[in-house]
């Protein structure tokens, strides 16, 4: 992989990281909200369907995750044992496929 990939895959790899701390973040003080208030899952999942905020806050998060995990496994994998090359970044680019199609089926399924 030349120079400018790399650059490319660093740069998504610490935007990523950023966006992530702060959807964990607020998805954790939801969480905590929810509890003390002592919502039911039928009541959150109440606030949260058709809503177009909380729609795209979560698309923003499972597509963080889509891109941050892959690349971090790909410097595993090539740091741990060696694999790297074109079959290690296409396992890794399904492995981000998967990720996002996971995540965004529980987006819907949470939105619809």
């Amino acid at each position: 992989m030349n120079t400018r990939s790399q650059v490319l895959l660093w740069g998504a790899q610490r935007v990523s990281a950023m966006v992530l701390a702060l959807c964990v973040v607020i998805h954790l003080v939801t969480i905590i909200y929810a509890v003390r208030n002592g919502l039911s899952a039928a009541e959150i999942l109440g606030r949260t369907r058709g809503n177009a905020g909380w729609l795209a806050f979560y698309t923003v998060f499972v597509a963080a995750v889509a891109i941050h995990a892959p690349i971090g496994l790909r410097g595993i994998l090539a740091e741990s044992i060696g694999w790297r090359g074109r079959s290690a970044d296409i396992f890794v680019l399904a492995i981000a496929m998967s990720l996002a199609t996971w995540g965004w089926r529980a987006v819907y399924a949470v939105f619809v």
